[in-house]
Protein backbone atom coordinates (compact mmCIF):
# COMPACT_ATOMS: atom_id res chain seq x y z
CA UNK A 1 0.00 0.00 0.00
CA UNK A 2 1.13 3.78 -0.85
CA UNK A 3 2.22 6.04 1.91
CA UNK A 4 0.45 9.24 1.82
CA UNK A 5 1.91 12.21 0.68
CA UNK A 6 3.03 14.29 3.44
CA UNK A 7 1.01 17.57 4.25
CA UNK A 8 2.79 20.21 3.47
CA UNK A 9 2.03 24.41 4.37
CA UNK A 10 2.77 26.87 2.04
CA UNK A 11 6.21 27.54 1.40
CA UNK A 12 5.46 31.47 2.14
CA UNK A 13 3.69 30.71 5.27
CA UNK A 14 6.82 28.98 6.39
CA UNK A 15 9.09 31.77 5.41
CA UNK A 16 7.01 34.61 7.21
CA UNK A 17 7.71 32.30 10.30
CA UNK A 18 11.89 33.05 9.79
CA UNK A 19 13.75 36.04 10.76
CA UNK A 20 15.21 38.76 8.26
CA UNK A 21 18.46 36.72 8.20
CA UNK A 22 16.60 33.52 7.01
CA UNK A 23 16.68 31.74 9.75
CA UNK A 24 14.08 29.19 11.34
CA UNK A 25 13.03 27.39 14.91
CA UNK A 26 11.62 23.76 14.14
CA UNK A 27 10.59 21.22 16.70
CA UNK A 28 11.03 17.57 15.27
CA UNK A 29 9.27 14.37 16.21
CA UNK A 30 12.00 11.89 14.64
CA UNK A 31 9.88 8.33 14.57
CA UNK A 32 6.22 9.50 13.84
CA UNK A 33 4.15 7.12 11.95
CA UNK A 34 3.13 9.92 9.22
CA UNK A 35 5.92 12.28 7.67
CA UNK A 36 4.56 16.26 7.61
CA UNK A 37 5.23 19.51 7.94
CA UNK A 38 2.51 22.01 10.22
CA UNK A 39 2.49 25.46 12.17
CA UNK A 40 1.29 25.45 15.48
CA UNK A 41 0.68 28.34 17.27
CA UNK A 42 3.49 30.15 15.58
CA UNK A 43 5.79 27.26 15.74
CA UNK A 44 6.74 24.76 13.10
CA UNK A 45 6.45 21.10 13.49
CA UNK A 46 8.45 18.67 11.52
CA UNK A 47 7.40 14.94 12.09
CA UNK A 48 9.61 12.10 10.00
CA UNK A 49 9.00 8.36 9.52
CA UNK A 50 12.96 8.23 10.59
CA UNK A 51 14.33 7.18 13.34
CA UNK A 52 16.72 9.30 15.04
CA UNK A 53 20.00 7.83 14.46
CA UNK A 54 23.39 8.86 12.65
CA UNK A 55 21.42 12.13 11.59
CA UNK A 56 19.11 10.17 9.21
CA UNK A 57 16.15 11.83 10.79
CA UNK A 58 18.17 15.44 10.01
CA UNK A 59 18.57 14.38 7.14
CA UNK A 60 14.89 13.41 6.51
CA UNK A 61 13.71 16.91 8.19
CA UNK A 62 16.02 18.66 5.63
CA UNK A 63 14.68 17.07 2.87
CA UNK A 64 10.71 17.70 4.02
CA UNK A 65 11.07 21.17 5.02
CA UNK A 66 12.96 21.50 1.52
CA UNK A 67 9.99 20.07 -0.68
CA UNK A 68 7.90 22.11 1.47
CA UNK A 69 9.60 25.21 0.38
CA UNK A 70 10.15 23.97 -3.13
CA UNK A 71 13.71 24.42 -3.18
CA UNK A 72 16.77 21.59 -2.57
CA UNK A 73 17.51 20.05 0.33
CA UNK A 74 21.51 21.90 -0.20
CA UNK A 75 19.67 24.92 -0.23
CA UNK A 76 18.62 24.22 3.53
CA UNK A 77 21.69 24.44 6.22
CA UNK A 78 21.39 23.63 9.70
CA UNK A 79 22.84 25.88 12.08
CA UNK A 80 22.00 24.28 15.39
CA UNK A 81 20.73 21.39 16.50
CA UNK A 82 22.13 18.14 14.62
CA UNK A 83 21.35 15.96 17.24
CA UNK A 84 18.54 17.89 19.30
CA UNK A 85 14.45 17.85 18.71
CA UNK A 86 14.64 21.65 18.54
CA UNK A 87 16.57 22.82 15.55
CA UNK A 88 17.64 26.45 13.57
CA UNK A 89 18.09 25.89 9.60
CA UNK A 90 18.57 28.77 7.16
CA UNK A 91 16.27 28.67 4.34
CA UNK A 92 16.08 30.45 1.51
CA UNK A 93 14.16 33.79 1.13
CA UNK A 94 13.42 34.10 -2.23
Amino acid sequence: MARPKAELPAADDLRALADDKGRLAVRVTPGARSEGVEIVDGRVLVKVRTKPEDGKATAAVIALLAQALGTAPSNVEMLRGATSREKLLRIPMG
